[in-house]
C-alpha cells in the first residue's frame, strides 16, 4: 500500500508503509525457506550465500554468458536456429561484451529486434532471468534438505536468517545490497582487515560483520531492539564454520545512537561490559556501516555517535560507509526530477564532519572506486 502525502502543493512526497529488498531474490538455491516466526509474528527466511572466490567473470556476467549459451543449445538441438533468431543472440552477445552501444542504430536509436513469440521462445526467455518461486516451506527442528546441507558444510557458503517485507523501522531484518558490497570490499582487502578489532554500526542480519569476522580478530556488531539483535546473534552461530579458521569472534551488542552512553546494565540482553567498553577504545581501529543513512534523524544520530566514539579510542580509526542511494526517493514537481534526500543530507552531514576543527580530531574523507572483485551474488547497481 502506498500512501501520498502532500506538505505543499508543489511538493507531494510518496511514502509506503512496507519496504522490500530484493537481495534474497539472487540467492543461489532460488529458494526461500521459513525456519520461524519472530517475536512479533513476522516470517523469518533462511537464505544461503555463496562466495565465489573465482571471481574471472562477476556473477552477473557470469549468468548472462550461461543463459546464450543454454539458450544456444536449446536452439541449435536441429536446424531450427533462423538466421533472425541467430542475428537476435549475436545481438545479446554484443550487449553483454559491448554494452548498450551494441544495440544503436546509425542514428543512435535504440533498435530493438523482434520476432513471434512461441512456447519455446518463452522458455527460452526464462533462461536470461532468475527464476523466483518463493518455495515457503516450514522447516522442523529435526528436518533435513540433503542438497542444501551438503552445501553449507562447505567453508564458502553463509547462512543468513533474515526477513523478506517489513515496516520501516525493521528494514534491519532484512539483507541489503550495500551490506554485500561492503562485505566484497572485505574479501578483497582481506589481509588489510586481519587481527583488527572492528565496531559495526547498524549491523542488522550481521553479514558483513560475519564476513569482517572470517579475517578480523574480534567484531562488535551492534543495533538497536532484542528481536532484532537475536536474530543477529543466530546468524553469527549459524556461521561459526566460516571464522573458525581464521579465529575470528563477533560479538552482539546493543548500541542506541540516541543515548549517549553504552548500555551496561548487567540485567539488559546484549549488554556491554566495562573490560568490553575497554577493548574497544583501547583497540579499535575499523568502524563500519552500510545502509542505515535512510532516515535524516538517524543519519544525525549516527555521526554524533560516531563523533563520540572517535574521540575515545587510543588508535587512529578508519570508518567505512557503504549505502544505496535508492533507498529514500522522492519526485518532487519544484525539482521537476527524482531526488534522493535522504542521500543529500548524508553527504553534507559528511562534509561537515571534514570541516570540523575542535583541536583534537581530524576526518578525511576519501571515496572508494568500485572496481575491486565481486564475491557474492547481487546486483552491483549504479546507484551503489
Amino acid at each position: 500500500m502506498v500512501d501520498v502525502t502532500e506538505k505543499e502543493m508543489d511538493n507531494p512526497t510518496f511514502k509506503s508503509d512496507t519496504v522490500l529488498s530484493d537481495v534474497h531474490l539472487h540467492c543461489p538455491n532460488k529458494r526461500h525457506l521459513v525456519v520461524r516466526l519472530n517475536a512479533v509474528g513476522q516470517p523469518v527466511f533462511l537464505s544461503y550465500f555463496k562466495i565465489l572466490w573465482n571471481t574471472e567473470d562477476s556473477p552477473s556476467e557470469k549468468h548472462v554468458r550461461e543463459a546464450i549459451t543454454e539458450r544456444e543449445h536449446l536452439y541449435g538441438s536441429g536446424d531450427e536456429l533462423c538466421d533472425q533468431e541467430r542475428n537476435t543472440l549475436k545481438k545479446e552477445r554484443e550487449l553483454n561484451c559491448e554494452g548498450v552501444e551494441a544495440l544503436l542504430d546509425d542514428d543512435g536509436d535504440l533498435e530493438v529486434v523482434r520476432r513471434p513469440r512461441s512456447a519455446s521462445d518463452l522458455e527460452a526467455e526464462d533462461l536470461l532471468r532468475d527464476r523466483v518461486y518463493p518455495v515457503i516451506l516450514m522447516k522442523g527442528k529435526d528436518d533435513a534438505f540433503e542438497d542444501t546441507e551438503q552445501d553449507c558444510a562447505c567453508s564458502d557458503v553463509v547462512k543468513i536468517e533474515h526477513t523478506m517485507a517489513t515496516p520501516l523501522e525493521d528494514v534491519g531484518k532484512q539483507v541489503w545490497r550495500a551490506a554485500f558490497l561492503l562485505a566484497d570490499y572485505i574479501l578483497f582487502k582481506r589481509d588489510m582487515f586481519r587481527c583488527c578489532l572492528v565496531l559495526e554500526l547498524g549491523g542488522g542480519t550481521g553479514i558483513t560483520s560475519i564476513i569482517m569476522g572470517t579475517v578480523a580478530k574480534r567484531v562488535y556488531c551492534t543495533d538497536v531492539g532484542e528481536d532484532l539483535l537475536a536474530m543477529c546473534e543466530q546468524n553469527v552461530a549459524l556461521n561459526k564454520h566460516l571464522m573458525e579458521r581464521g579465529r575470528g569472534e563477533v560479538k552482539v551488542k546493543e548500541l542506541d545512537w540516541l543515548k549517549d552512553e553504552f548500555c551496561t546494565d548487567p540485567e539488559a540482553p546484549y549488554s556491554w561490559s566495562e573490560e568490553e567498553i575497554a577493548d574497544l577504545h583501547d583497540h579499535c581501529t575499523v568502524i563500519m556501516a552500510a545502509d542505515v543513512f535512510y532516515d535524516d534523524d538517524l543519519t544525525d544520530a549516527l555521526f554524533r555517535m560516531l563523533y563520540r566514539i572517535t574521540h575515545n579510542l587510543k588508535n587512529s580509526c578508519t570508518v567505512y560507509l557503504a549505502l544505496e542511494k535508492r533507498q529514500v526517493l522522492n519526485f518532487t514537481l519544484r525539482h521537476m526530477d527524482v531526488t534522493c534526500e535522504a542521500y543529500s543530507h548524508f553527504r553534507n552531514t559528511l562534509n561537515d564532519l571534514e570541516s570540523l576543527q575542535d583541536g583534537k580530531m581530524k576526518y578525511t574523507v576519501e571515496p572508494i572506486k568500485l572496481d575491486f572483485c565481486q564475491f557474492l551474488v547481487y546486483e552491483r547497481i549504479e546507484q551503489l
